[in-house]
């Protein structure tokens, strides 16, 4: 059983500074080692990489093809049975890739699972992207196990079952190779953002399991590729949350759902307009122009309609969350 951890780097020298030397004194010897694929990056982190950790395997692709082309490119090239998938901004701890692994090993139902992700800025909260696992409602909108929309819980030890969800964080992500390439990898339609959940969806169309497992703990610093203030990343989370819902909802609940979702983007892009955020409400009409552009070009999910649907709510996360006046956490949900 082997294990391949690969980083997408993209000039991330100082990142690599940072978190690499912790990963390398946690990655068990046997049959584990690590990949850095490098997304054309133009400062000096290669040069840094290989003169200071030169056992590190190093893919230099030509340019940067973002989060999903990157590690499609990268990933034809890597062989073992499990790939972690992990942001050249997350901290490890001691025994979270065994923990992992030996999760999967005894769940042969699972194939893909992720640590509970705690935040680095506040070491005893959980961090925005994946927290003690992802969900999304009924419209698209993810949330998570400890954070729903802007509401992060700090970790007191409440969400630490493992426990079946809908979709995994990229920041740490292991699953299994051969259902990586059977899947086709990521989605490269989406560059960045998104494209983890619509992966883990389809795999959960395919009849696998998708977990989190938090016995493993991993420290995330967030927004090493964009911040999320940014409109680019508003962007991209809007227009790709229409396309994996057009790719992976069942035909009998494609045009509503996408109907209303529509509904509800428009209510927000009023909100970032009255609130002086032109940038913001921007970014929602270029989604959804992009997505009807794109829409019809994008094959919708092959697999079967009665796959896995564990860890999608039945309703509206964000009608809920504001009836609650931004104090809903998951426990009080009913999945």
């Amino acid at each position: 059983m082997d294990v391949a951890i690969v980083i997408l780097n993209w000039n991330g020298r100082s990142l690599m500074e940072r978190f690499v030397p912790v990963l390398l004194d946690n990655v068990p010897n046997d049959n584990c080692f690590v990949v850095v694929a490098d997304n054309g990056s133009t400062d000096d982190s290669l040069p840094w990489l290989q003169s200071n950790y030169p056992t590190v395997e190093v893919i230099a692709l030509d340019h940067n093809y973002g989060y999903a082309g990157g590690y499609n490119r990268a990933l034809q090239l890597v062989e073992a049975d499990y790939y972690v998938l992990l942001n050249s901004d997350v901290e490890v701890t001691p025994g979270w890739l065994e923990a992992l692994t030996t999760f999967m090993e005894d769940n042969p139902d699972a194939g893909i699972c992720q640590p509970k992700i705690r935040s680095m800025a506040a070491r005893d909260s959980f961090e925005y992207a994946g927290a003690a696992g992802g969900y999304i409602d009924r419209y698209g909108y993810p949330f998570c196990r400890g954070r729903i929309l802007s509401n992060i819980e700090k970790d007191r030890g409440q969400y630490d079952d493992p426990d079946q969800c809908f979709w995994a964080s990229g920041a740490c992500m292991m699953v299994r190779s051969d259902l990586y390439h059977y899947l086709g990898g990521l989605d490269e339609t989406f560059f960045a953002h998104m494209e983890e959940i619509d992966f883990c969806w389809r795999a959960k169309l395919a009849g696998h399991q998708v977990w989190a497992v938090p016995e493993a703990v991993v420290y995330h610093l967030g927004g090493a590729s964009l911040d999320n203030a940014n409109p680019r990343k508003l962007y991209l989370n809007y227009r790709n949350s229409l396309l994996m819902l057009h790719k992976n909802l069942p035909t009998s609940e494609r045009q509503q759902i996408l109907a209303i979702r529509k509904v509800l983007d428009f209510a927000s892009s009023l909100v970032y307009l009255f609130t002086g955020r032109w940038s913001y409400f921007k970014a929602v009409w270029r989604a959804k122009r992009d997505f009807r552009r794109m829409a019809p070009d994008i094959d919708v999910s092959s697999f079967s309609e009665e796959g896995n649907d564990v860890g999608r709510y039945d309703g509206s996360i964000v009608l809920r969350y504001f009836r609650s006046l931004g104090r809903l956490t998951f426990d009080k949900l009913r999945m």
